[in-house]
């Protein structure tokens, strides 16, 4: 798989130095995340709705037939590629560190410029990887209760939450899961605000954010869980809240990525 494939070996590039960081940094990041975001909030918020839109799509695709099992884990899944949708993020948080006109002709920057293909194939990573995730639920299921072509949503919910196999396919499922997102994080904290940064391969960008969750897993897991309750919440009037929660983790992670890699 991708991820294995790259190794610093494979890299132009020498892994850079990764700092030890604690909880106040998790609250400094979210409290600068959220500081660019009421600053740029009249651009962005607009922008924000692009993942919303994604989920509608999701749910939407799940709803029809046979694919309705897949409703949950595309949902879920969308939290893997979110690195890739905050890349605008990074961008605009970047330069007003830097003191640079920011707006939001600038989001989509990163994907024009130098770094673009180095982007591009960390983004294939993780979608390899949302796809080995859809792949693995779709297999579970099946294992569980068989295919269905005209499975509707309220059989699929009686099937999960009144027999047996469907709550031991919730606990496995969500087991699962986690493991991927354990992967994709440790993966990809640091990877797209690195590429973002400065020019360099995404093998040493990947290497560098294996490299800082090591160095930090009780902090870096933290940030995990905080990632996902924020989802969560931003998810359940309809994804719109998705459209404030987005940039302010966007930004935040910009933030995090300062404190954990030496620049």
């Amino acid at each position: 798989m991708t991820m294995v494939a790259i190794t610093p070996a494979a890299t132009d590039s020498p892994v850079p130095h990764v700092r030890k960081i604690g909880m106040a940094d998790l609250r400094w990041a979210l409290a600068e995340g959220w500081a660019d975001f009421k600053e740029k909030r009249g651009d962005i918020v607009l922008v924000g709705f692009i993942y919303p839109l994604v989920g509608f799509v999701a749910a939407w695709f799940a709803l029809n037939g046979a694919l309705v099992p897949l409703l949950f884990p595309l949902i879920a899944g969308l939290s893997l590629l979110g690195p890739t949708v905050a890349v605008g993020f990074y961008e605009l948080a970047r330069r007003r560190e830097q003191g640079l006109e920011s707006s939001w002709s600038h989001f989509f920057d990163p994907w024009a410029g130098r770094g673009a293909k180095q982007l591009l194939l960390a983004t294939l990573t993780l979608t390899l990887l949302f796809m080995a995730w859809l792949g693995t639920a779709w297999r579970m299921y099946q294992d569980s209760f068989g295919f269905s072509h005209d499975l509707t949503l309220a059989p699929f919910l009686t099937q999960m939450f009144t027999t047996t196999e469907g709550w031991q396919l919730i606990i496995l499922g969500n087991l699962v899961g986690l493991g991927f997102a354990i992967v994709a994080l440790a993966s990809s904290v640091v990877t797209f605000p690195m590429l973002v940064d400065k020019k360099v391969h995404v093998g040493t960008a990947i290497a560098t954010s294996f490299k800082a969750s090591a160095h930090n897993p009780v902090t870096v897991g933290t940030w995990g869980l905080i990632v996902a309750a924020l989802l969560v919440i931003g998810c359940i009037p309809l994804f719109v809240g998705l459209a404030v929660v987005l940039p302010v983790l966007g930004y935040a992670t910009w933030h995090l990525y300062t404190r954990l890699v030496e620049r």
